[in-house]
């Protein structure tokens, strides 16, 4: 038997007549009571008793009844399972980020719109250090990361630009470069710089300013970065979004007089990405 001996006898049994059975089905009466005797025959029992005007289940036909229509609701929901994960609508989505994507709403708006256009897609989401999320990527242990660019990538992966952004400079209130109406870029040379994890903001300031900038530690996160601003231990050029997502005592943000430097979000995956959720993801972003 195939499901569609199944479709056939719930429907005559719904219908309790072959005829409107039949025109529900849209085929011939005589077809779908050849199909029920097929049934019958290859089951050896009656599943219903005829009448001209009327056909009622046997007890065999009641046994049958409930397993056709649990094997049909199967049925029915493992081809709709399958066709959702083929359209990209169902699976999960390996996701890392970098900490300013999450400060400046770029991570918010394109997760929660994602989630709502394909709720049956489960995304996992973690913090991780930059540094690592390109070959987390490459090696498949996520699918898509959020990172800061410009950065070098492995060749087996391409970047989404996405917000784009300018650097402040994140001081400690006991510096006397807060008394300066306007800071220059050549006014920081022989100042420490914390480095957040993407430096390029750093090294191009120092380069407009005709410097080599003197390198503090390098602590990770963007929080950990002004915390160590916060205890005189140097200063910071970080992305613009901190300073109204980032508020520590004993701390000022200020702006470098005429750097053009800036830096934005990139969306890395795969090049050649095959997994459907994914793939709409990526689709999603590029639009």
């Amino acid at each position: 038997m195939e499901i569609r001996h199944f479709r056939y006898f719930l429907c005559v049994a719904q219908h309790g007549h072959f005829t409107r059975a039949a025109e529900q089905l849209g085929i011939a009466p005589p077809t779908l009571s050849r199909q029920i005797q097929d049934m019958e025959r290859e089951l050896g029992v009656r599943l219903f008793e005829r009448s001209q005007r009327e056909v009622n289940l046997t007890a065999a036909g009641q046994a049958l009844l409930i397993e056709a229509e649990q094997t049909v609701r199967q049925f029915d929901a493992a081809q709709l399972g399958a066709q959702r994960a083929g359209r990209g609508e169902s699976g999960s989505i390996e996701l890392g980020y970098v900490a300013s994507a999450a400060y400046s709403g770029m991570l918010q708006r394109q997760v929660i719109g994602f989630s709502e256009s394909y709720p049956g897609v489960r995304l996992n989401i973690r913090e991780l250090p930059m540094a690592e999320l390109p070959d987390r990527v490459s090696d498949g242990l996520l699918d898509l990361a959020y990172v800061r660019s410009p950065m070098e990538l492995p060749d087996t992966l391409q970047a989404i630009g996405l917000h784009q952004e300018g650097f402040v400079l994140a001081l400690p209130a006991s510096s006397r470069i807060n008394e300066l109406p306007q800071i220059p870029a050549a006014r920081l040379a022989g100042e420490t710089f914390i480095l957040p994890e993407q430096i390029s903001g750093t090294l191009e300031v120092a380069a407009q300013g005709g410097f080599v900038p003197r390198l503090g530690p390098q602590p990770g996160s963007l929080v950990a970065v002004i915390t160590l601003v916060s205890l005189g231990q140097g200063i910071a050029v970080v992305p613009e979004s901190v300073v109204q997502r980032i508020s520590l005592a004993q701390v000022n943000y200020r702006r470098i007089a005429d750097c053009q430097a800036s830096s934005w979000l990139s969306l890395i995956h795969r090049r050649f990405e095959k997994a459907p959720a994914v793939v709409r993801y990526i689709e999603r972003v590029r639009r």
